[in-house]
């Protein structure tokens, strides 16, 4: 006779009514609680009813009528509702106790972790103990889920959920499903698991997989230089002590951009006729 497990969803047969709610048999000698406010309907003895078996907040087996998103034969999208350093983050699951996915799974650094609002990709495990825990899914199984972009895909903005982090990036999985990777010098923020990013195909692989970057094109990026010099000179008195043979340091204490993206820029706003350069300072072309 099979031992019913937690996290899986079983037909109960109904042995009784009680004040607390509905004992079902588990067929192997033991009984589980249906309890009221997890109960859906009305049963009487000798009836049946489905259930998910999961463990209560003192550890008992217990049955709701609720089919959670996930189960220990399935995989699911789960959002973060609760992060306790001792111990992981809560994922919730769509029954009233949250399913814990454990800190030894969880990245060494807490700024990788989760936040509450963010999502991962996951199932259930059982330990050596026979308790739940949430199971982040693997590569492998990401691959499953996933389709190949095509060329259509390049350049159109995107936006996914960090599933991987590595030392050279990080691996989303987009809504459009597909695997997109995200280098590190294409990030804007310090990314961390399950974060949803915005970003821009910048290329379609021959796996049909995408590379990812939240960065805007060359050409977008140095007419949005361009446009935040200007106004930096406007707010100015239309002068400012910096030109193309600045420091890297002086222009990225001002500007916060690299001497490459500065020259860039100036070199864009003179072509327009819209500023000069003399004896080491920059002006508004008037």
């Amino acid at each position: 006779m099979e031992t019913k497990k937690p996290g899986l969803v079983y037909t109960l047969k109904v042995l009784r009514d009680s004040d607390l709610g509905y004992v079902l048999d588990l067929e192997d000698g033991k009984e589980v609680l249906l309890h009221k406010a997890e109960a859906k309907g009305k049963y009487e003895e000798g009836g049946s009813v489905e259930v998910f078996l999961y463990q209560d907040h003192e550890g008992r087996l217990a049955a709701t009528e609720t089919i959670p998103k996930v189960r220990l034969d399935s995989l699911a999208w789960l959002e973060v509702a609760g992060v306790n350093h001792k111990l992981g983050v809560f994922l919730h699951i769509g029954i009233k106790k949250d399913l814990l996915l454990s800190k030894d799974d969880l990245p060494e650094s807490w700024d990788e972790w989760p936040h509450i609002g963010d999502k991962v990709y996951s199932g259930m495990k059982l330990d050596k103990k026979g308790r739940l825990f949430a199971d982040l899914a693997t590569e492998e199984e990401m691959v499953e889920q996933a389709e190949s972009a095509t060329e259509a895909a390049f350049n159109q903005q995107t936006s996914g959920h960090v599933y991987k982090i590595n030392e050279s990036g990080v691996l989303v999985f987009t809504e459009e499903q597909h695997i997109g990777f995200i280098h590190n010098d294409e990030l804007k923020v310090k990314p961390r698991l399950g974060q949803k990013l915005g970003a821009r195909v910048a290329f379609v692989r021959e796996d049909g997989r995408i590379n990812l970057s939240m960065k805007a094109r060359k050409e977008v990026a140095y007419s949005e230089d361009a446009e935040r010099i200007y106004q930096y000179l406007r707010e100015n008195k239309g002068q400012m002590p910096l030109t193309d043979k600045s420091s890297p340091d002086e222009i990225k204490a001002t500007f916060q951009m690299s001497k490459a993206a500065f020259k860039r820029a100036l070199g864009k706003l003179m072509k327009e006729e819209k500023i000069i350069q003399e004896n080491g300072k920059t002006y508004l072309q008037i």
